[in-house]
């Protein structure tokens, strides 16, 4: 079940909570990848609160955004760069990302596994993927307050073996967001301390957050061969005719 992009910019945006966690999953992106210079960036879900680090100095970013969710123009007072889209069917072609981060994308989606493969598709030969979704462990999983506590929950045996099934080599890998998902003063004054403790006594156990990078596996052909392919932003989300338009009939008195 995808959250509306309207749920979603209230939380990242408008909420203090929302904010905390914007800024901390932010910076842990920034921490795997200091740069994307000269780089093709992609994101999924709602993924666009963590690559603005990358409009300066990239060569392009692309936020792609599944019709189930809704879209929302990005960033603020410059040109936009996000594209509605299907979730399994994205108008980008064959390896044309450098670099994807996956947030509210993965968990929520209703076909993973073609999801998956869609990602490989676009990411370009030993291209990086950075997946980021609710812990199954963590307390933000729990609370319907965050966006995290939608959709399904991974342990990082578990996000891993999936995929590694899709051909990605899984790398890196750590937990965010250690406060407990409260606005309450006390956990919000002492949030950083909660995120410097964590980390420390425990590196995915109590995380409200699991973020790993994967790298794509270029596997030796099958047979069959995947056709590059650039899809309306729509998809078929736009009625087609399906059938040939039928000639009319003359009759004659006979």
């Amino acid at each position: 079940m995808h959250l509306d992009v309207q749920t979603l910019h209230k939380f990242y945006y408008r909420s203090a909570l929302g904010r905390v966690a914007q800024r901390v999953v932010r910076d842990q992106v920034r921490s795997f990848w200091p740069e994307a210079k000269r780089q093709t960036v992609g994101g999924y879900g709602f993924a666009i609160p963590l690559l603005r680090p990358y409009l300066t100095e990239s060569r392009r970013i692309i936020g792609l955004m599944p019709a189930q969710q809704g879209v929302m123009a990005w960033p603020a007072g410059m040109p936009n760069v996000s594209v509605l889209c299907e979730e399994t069917l994205w108008p980008i072609e064959n390896g044309r990302f450098d670099k994807l981060v996956l947030m509210h994308g993965l968990e929520t989606s209703e076909r993973p596994s073609a999801l998956l493969e869609e990602c490989w598709r676009v990411l370009g030969p030993g291209g990086k993927a950075l997946f980021i979704v609710p812990n199954r462990s963590g307390l933000w999983a729990r609370s319907d307050a965050t966006p995290f506590g939608y959709g399904r929950p991974y342990s990082a045996g578990q996000l891993e073996s999936q995929l590694k099934a899709h051909h990605f080599e899984p790398g890196r890998h750590t937990a965010v967001l250690y406060q407990p998902p409260s606005t309450r003063r006390f956990w919000m004054k002492t949030g950083p301390f909660w995120e410097k403790m964590g980390r420390r006594v425990s590196a995915l156990v109590a995380g409200g957050v699991l973020m790993i990078e994967v790298t794509k596996i270029t596997p030796k052909p099958t047979g069959t061969r995947v056709e590059s392919r650039v899809l309306k932003p729509l998809g078929s989300l736009v009625p087609a005719p399906t059938a040939e338009p039928v000639q009319a009939r003359v009759q004659t008195d006979g």
